[in-house]
């Protein structure tokens, strides 16, 4: 018999081998997604930082809350949290994660 196509055991096995890759790639985007918000998070701190020096520069001292720079201008209400869901507050004149 000269039949042309893929066995239902062939195409078994390329199924067993696809789900076996994509198995062992969710972990892996998982630890890449948790890097990538504590990278981002790592660089809102900063931005954040920055406008703390740009609002001591403005008015020569420090400001005691995030509120006081999104009122002057100096960051958007969505600055004030991290892609992680986290609020960030201001702890010794710096940027910080409670």
């Amino acid at each position: 018999m000269n039949s042309k196509g893929f066995t239902m055991l062939e195409m078994m096995l390329v199924i067993m081998v696809v789900a076996l890759l994509f198995l062992l790639t969710i972990p892996n985007i998982h630890q890449v997604m948790t890097i990538v918000q504590k990278k981002g998070c790592e660089a809102q701190l900063s931005v954040i930082d920055a406008a703390i020096l740009q609002y001591f520069m403005i008015h020569d001292q420090y400001p005691i809350t995030i509120d006081q720079m999104i009122e002057q201008g100096l960051l958007t209400d969505a600055q004030r949290t991290c892609q992680n869901g986290k609020t960030i507050e201001i702890i010794e004149n710096q940027a910080a994660l409670p």
